[in-house]
């Protein structure tokens, strides 16, 4: 009989555990984000301060998500941004994955300092998902990155510095993953230099 007790007890401890390690984070009320259907979902939310104009910075994101798929596309999966809601402080914005399986949504919310723009950035999963591969982080920050990070960008090259990044449990942060073809480029650059050598 104890050792039944001893079982259950051990059971219900587990799925407590369980089910508090998979509880989504609440985000805090003043960080704009998108919203989703599922509670168990992927995101991501990143702030950056970026050495130009919001206008500009609003400008070259609407190029990027209109200019596909001449003028520009997406490196991460060649994935589809959709423009939703275009006001004067924020951009809304939904993306479809490479292999049409997959929407996440993206707000982007701008904030204009004497020399700079602060991007404040939430992307969050629609469906239910843990493990997100970076996909959430690379929606935000495949919109603004530029040449110093190997980015195609349409107009506007931008430099910048990060603020904040703060992925949901199992959500990732690799700009690796955002850029596979650049990263890949580059291993087998420095595997062609070596070579010689080993």
């Amino acid at each position: 009989m104890s050792n039944n007790i001893t079982v259950r007890a051990f059971a219900l401890a587990l799925v407590l555990g369980l089910a508090t390690f998979f509880v989504p984070a609440v985000k805090a009320s003043d960080f704009p984000c998108p919203g989703s259907p599922s509670s168990m979902h992927a995101s991501c939310e990143y702030v950056v301060s970026i050495s130009a104009g919001c206008s500009a910075v609003r400008d070259e994101m609407l190029l990027r998500a209109n200019g596909q798929f001449k003028k520009w596309h997406d490196p991460h999966n060649n994935g589809t941004y959709t423009v939703l809601n275009n006001d004067e402080n924020s951009l809304l914005m939904k993306r479809r994955t490479g292999d049409n399986k997959y929407t996440d949504k993206i707000l982007f919310t701008f904030s204009q300092s004497s020399d700079s723009c602060e991007l404040q950035m939430c992307s969050e999963s629609q469906v239910f998902s843990v493990a997100d591969f970076s996909t959430n982080f690379c929606n935000m920050y495949l919109m603004f990155c530029g040449s110093s990070d190997g980015c195609p960008y349409v107009e506007h090259d931008f430099e910048y510095k990060e603020v904040k990044v703060s992925p949901s449990i199992g959500a990732g942060t690799s700009k690796t993953a955002c850029l596979p073809k650049v990263y890949q480029n580059l291993v087998n650059s420095i595997i062609k230099t070596i070579q010689p050598f080993v």
